[in-house]
């Protein structure tokens, strides 16, 4: 895949199928897009694409950061794993955004991105008060000269799915029902790193730490099953997320995984921890000790789950 991002300066030099919109999760409805460019692709034989941008256009128009379901470097990696030949984040500025919507088709996506087929959704908009819309799309297509193709939402019963309905679950520790709307575990990723070793050397219990940027949105506080990628293979966990209340201190909020059968150094190591059912709301303990039965307790649950849930791969990656 070739990763464009931080510049207005680029072309595309073959023709291409472009979707267009912030891919915030890669959820079901996303990946109906992608499906859709994947079977243009063998029809037409254009390379496909998809344009972003790499900050939350509301990050910039109501001047205060937004949360994401996926950073910009877990979507990239999604959509390296799921093989788009183009990611383009292009950068929201103050001009891009006052961009009237036909130079933005005709500047950027036909010009820029040398887009010869668009796959929208019936909701998309783009340009400046987001006034681009599919209709605008379909009028510019036979002057501009791509195909357009509008698909129909994804929906959960009568509801779309969207990124919005995901955040809700996850704020409500529903991550079953969130990783159902998503289509794929809803994931942290990141470096692990040192914390304050109570979890081992205290407790007993060896945790894995990693610390998402702030922008990342976490779900509800509190522990829940987990299957960790380390070194290309798939371990059962028990993660919390929170910010240690029990133990004295004042914690950003991030994940600390126990990983069942695995006692190596991972410090430095990159990790991908894949939330699947929740467990308890996050809690302070009276002392360490009820800390470490609670955590017993946890670990039974996560087992008990992958005993209802023999479906769910554990071993090397494995590769298409």
């Amino acid at each position: 895949m070739k990763y464009i991002s931080d510049t207005t300066e680029f072309q595309i030099p073959e023709p291409s199928i472009v979707t267009l919109g912030k891919f915030d999760g890669r959820h079901r409805g996303h990946q109906k897009l992608i499906h859709t460019m994947e079977a243009l692709k063998e029809k037409l034989g254009y390379a496909t694409a998809v344009f972003t941008f790499s900050i939350a256009p509301l990050s910039l128009v109501e001047g205060e950061p937004t949360t994401v379901i996926t950073t910009n470097e877990e979507r990239r990696a999604n959509m390296e794993k799921i093989g788009v030949d183009y990611l383009v984040e292009y950068p929201f500025t103050e001009e891009v955004r006052r961009m009237d919507p036909r130079d933005f088709v005709e500047e950027v996506l036909v010009g820029k991105m040398n887009a010869r087929a668009i796959v929208v959704g019936p909701d998309c908009s783009f340009g400046y008060r987001g006034a681009g819309n599919a209709q605008l799309l379909q009028r510019l297509s036979h002057l501009l000269g791509y195909e357009l193709t509008v698909i129909e939402k994804e929906k959960d019963d009568a509801r779309d799915i969207s990124s919005t309905y995901i955040r809700e679950e996850l704020d409500q520790g529903n991550v079953a029902k969130a990783n159902e709307l998503l289509g794929q575990p809803y994931a942290i990723h990141g470096t692990v790193v040192h914390g304050n070793h109570i979890g081992g050397s205290v407790l007993g219990f060896p945790t894995a730490n990693i610390q998402p940027p702030p922008i990342k949105r976490l779900p509800r506080f509190g522990v829940y099953v987990s299957r960790v990628l380390v070194d290309g293979c798939y371990y059962r966990g028990v993660t919390n997320i929170g910010k240690k209340p029990t133990i004295h201190g004042d914690y950003p909020a991030g994940a600390e995984t126990y990983i069942f059968g695995l006692e190596e150094n991972l410090y430095g190591k990159w990790i991908e921890v894949q939330l699947l059912e929740f467990d308890r709301g996050e809690q302070k303990f009276p002392d360490l000790e009820t800390l470490r039965a609670a955590i017993e307790k946890d670990k039974e649950f996560a087992a008990a789950y992958y005993e209802r849930h023999p479906e769910i791969y554990l071993g090397p990656v494995k590769r298409m």
